[in-house]
């Protein structure tokens, strides 16, 4: 039986009652919902940060919902959308493993301790999630890095980026 998509969902990091993406940075997983994409997991990019450039994270769990007793064998992440600005996201996978908490950085300025970032933008060039099969209620935290490019002009407020999981089921 095939597990819906509807039943792969991305939370939060921060802790079980943290609501605010900018506090995402680790830690437990929270009861929130990423709500539509990473634009509503980073801060909009101001015009300071334009003109110097800025590295921050972000830190938000896969999880599986769906109940096939098989689970979601093979999970791979990788970036289905980047940014067309002048933003670049990667991502890396917690070095915690599956079901387990994030590291916690000092702040979202500061990278995560052994998190590889890397830009893959199809699935055979995805990252692997550890721990096949993702059962039930498994999970797995993600980080994304966006970095503003300094001096790149200004672009679409509505510019978007968003990270996709998809495996195999039997």
């Amino acid at each position: 039986m095939p597990i819906s998509n509807a039943n792969l969902k991305w939370y939060l990091s921060g802790g079980a009652g943290n609501a605010n993406p900018n506090a995402s940075i680790g830690g437990v997983r929270s009861v929130t919902l990423v709500a539509g994409g990473l634009d509503n997991l980073f801060d909009d990019v101001t015009g300071d940060e334009v003109t110097a450039g800025d590295i921050t994270y972000r830190c938000m769990f896969f999880r599986n919902e769906d109940a096939n007793a098989n689970g979601l064998i093979n999970p791979v992440a990788w970036i289905d959308l980047q940014s067309e600005a002048g933003d670049v996201v990667a991502i890396g996978l917690d070095p915690a493993g599956k079901n387990a908490a994030a590291a916690t950085p000092a702040d979202e300025f500061t990278a995560p301790a052994g998190v590889a970032f890397t830009t893959p933008i199809t699935k055979p060039t995805g990252l692997a999630l550890p721990g096949t099969p993702y059962v039930q209620n498994d999970f797995m935290a993600v980080w994304v890095r966006r970095t503003v490019t300094a001096g790149v002009p200004a672009s679409n407020p509505n510019d978007q980026a968003s990270v996709r999981v998809e495996g195999d089921t039997v």
